[in-house]
């Protein structure tokens, strides 16, 4: 097989980084060839992640030398792809924000998270900030036309799934959290609000922490049993407030699992702060922000801590049917704004501005 193939002349428009602090810049390319492996999808719509933040103002690194279209919460309809993946063509889908190469001995092991071939749109290759985008066919996820259909969802509104809504769900996932366990989650905006929905989904008991009582009042809505707001308040205070509602309700106060879905030090902090016995971390937010932890306190508590990268693809299918079936809600956390929009809307959520999570419609 070829290394490329030639494809039907299709014109990109794109908004692009050109420099770092400096609003993006529209520009245009045309597609005429695919990698042999490669999918072309016309997005219908592309969610807005701290990550783009951090690439555009915090001088976070891309992988991509600049120009470089951001963007990689990404929801569309395949519109071209190589001869291996034809049936995809016509297809809605989901991109995967991480595309692990899936051949390398990593990806055969279940470790295809470091996988070093690894795809990252809006960081190694051009994202979707724009009409269209070219990823690795194979890490698609297919969406069920009937299904969606009967959802009352529009397929934009699926972008969040490749990254908000996925992240943590792996993250879930890999801290085994089981029927009946604790899971704590300390930041209840977009990742966190979906984080509690999927740990009420899977049988837990959910506490939600953050700053902003509007966010809180909307956790206890979708299944939170306890909300703190830790505005100003020590960790150890906010810990005994945490004892003393398990222990009122007979909960487990061993193997709690906390997640780190704020992406702020004060955050990390306090997310290290409620540790206790056989407890499991999961780092989910992100930040450039030192912080000082004692490490000892894993080691005295026989705790775990992890970091979570993304989202294998083969746990989406899972992901697409609980959203689809209503168990997750996305509609309420996410606001639709067009493309053209969207350097307004960058400002807007680097400045905490947006109730819900941007997705912007070409």
């Amino acid at each position: 097989m070829s290394a490329t193939v030639s494809v039907p002349r299709t014109h990109v428009d794109a908004w692009q980084m050109v420099a770092r602090g400096e609003p993006l810049a529209r520009a245009s390319r045309e597609i005429t060839e695919l990698g042999a492996g490669d999918a072309l999808v016309r997005v219908a719509g592309c969610g807005v992640c701290h990550t783009d933040i951090g690439y555009l103002y915090e001088g976070v690194a891309t992988r991509h030398p600049l120009p470089l279209t951001l963007g990689h919460e990404i929801a569309g309809t395949v519109e071209n792809a190589g001869p291996a993946h034809a049936r995809l063509v016509g297809r809605k889908v989901v991109v995967p924000a991480v595309i692990p190469c899936g051949r390398c001995a990593l990806c055969q092991s279940g470790r295809e998270m470091i996988c070093p071939e690894q795809i990252f749109p809006g960081c190694d290759v051009h994202g979707g900030f724009a009409s269209h985008v070219v990823v690795p066919a194979h890490g698609l996820c297919v969406v069920d036309d009937a299904a969606l259909e009967a959802s009352g969802l529009e397929l934009a509104d699926l972008s969040v799934l490749g990254d908000a809504v996925s992240t943590a769900y792996h993250a879930i996932d890999r801290a085994r959290l089981p029927r009946g366990g604790v899971a704590v989650f300390i930041g209840a905006g977009g990742v966190g609000g979906f984080g509690v929905q999927i740990a009420r989904a899977r049988g837990a008991h959910v506490v939600a922490m953050d700053v902003d009582p509007a966010k809180l009042a909307r956790m206890t809505e979708l299944g939170a049993s306890l909300t703190l707001d830790v505005r100003g308040q020590d960790p150890k205070a906010t810990r005994k407030q945490l004892t003393a509602h398990l222990r009122e309700r007979g909960l487990p106060e061993r193997g709690v699992a906390i997640f780190e879905t704020s992406g702020t030090a004060a955050g990390q902090e306090l997310a290290f702060g409620l540790l206790g016995p056989g407890a499991h971390l999961s780092v989910v937010g992100f930040t450039l922000d030192r912080v000082t932890v004692r490490l000892s306190n894993l080691m005295a508590f026989d705790a775990t801590a992890a970091g979570v990268w993304g989202c294998p693809p083969r746990l989406y299918p899972s992901i697409v049917d609980l959203v689809l079936r209503g168990e997750i809600r996305v509609a309420p956390f996410i606001e639709r704004r067009p493309m053209s929009e969207i350097n307004e809307v960058l400002e807007a959520v680097r400045e905490h501005r947006m109730k819900g999570r941007p997705v912007l419609i070409p």
